[in-house]
């Protein structure tokens, strides 16, 4: 069931039966010369999706825009300072804990989305410490790659040159969804450097055609729907586990 797609009343209906809402979560920023500039974002969504065909959960409208200021430097990179994205999540999870949802999980699909992830939570959480009272709900946080089996599917596709960024999984996945805008270049070198992230302009720098450690070549719609398939039912695994989580008396 998704959100965006549901009147009021259906997510009453839902309510009643789950209190579980997944939130896909990433970024619009470069990826590579041939990577989508949603790709981030877009890698969770498919995900949640495909999941939402096989089991009764609820997908929230995608968070797309996230902390991505490292990648200024490409055109068509749309980035929030952390202190914007902080307060964001916190609206959207206030917005949903008032309606009654108590098991909020992202499913985020940038690494650069982390930290300010996490301090959301820390922020929310410490409404609640402060105030000497209970939340009322829990929030999750999980990268798409991290859910189980995933990384190892990946790291049996891709053994070299997967690096951390505009990387064949990632792209993988989007060329399954969306066999029409797949991209080819002449990558030089093969496999792009790896080093630190800073700021903009010394990122451009460092990673002249924004891939990091990756070559993106090796993609392939084949192995990004074998990517998704495994995803997807891991991701209805997690949810399952998170709603049943029990909360101390």
């Amino acid at each position: 069931m998704l959100l965006h797609l549901s009147t009021w009343s259906e997510v009453d209906q839902f309510l009643k039966r789950s209190q579980t809402i997944v939130i896909p979560i990433g970024s619009n920023e470069q990826h590579g010369p041939t990577g989508l500039l949603g790709t981030d974002w877009l890698c969770p969504e498919i995900i949640c999706r495909a999941a939402e065909t096989q089991g009764d959960i609820l997908v929230a409208p995608t968070f797309n825009i996230g902390m991505a200021q490292h990648h200024l430097g490409f055109a068509g990179t749309i980035s929030l300072r952390p202190t914007t994205f902080i307060a964001a999540i916190m609206d959207w999870v206030h917005s949903l804990s008032r309606h009654g949802f108590r098991k909020i999980l992202f499913l985020n699909g940038h690494g650069g989305n982390v930290a300010s992830i996490e301090a959301a939570f820390s922020e929310i959480y410490a409404e609640s410490s402060f105030a000497g009272r209970r939340a009322g709900f829990a929030l999750k946080l999980c990268n798409w790659w991290d859910l189980e089996g995933v990384n190892e599917l990946a790291r049996d596709m891709f053994p070299t040159g997967h690096g951390a960024h505009a990387t064949p999984s990632e792209i993988a996945v989007t060329q399954f969804a969306f066999p029409d805008t797949i991209k080819h270049a002449d990558y030089a070198p093969k496999i792009a450097p790896s080093g630190p992230i800073r700021e903009a302009l010394e990122f451009r720098g460092r990673f002249p055609d924004g891939r990091m450690g990756s070559d993106p070549g090796q993609a392939t719609p084949e192995k990004g729907r074998a990517l998704v398939e495994l995803a997807a039912r891991s991701l209805l695994t997690e949810l399952a586990a998170f709603t049943n989580e029990s909360v101390p008396a």
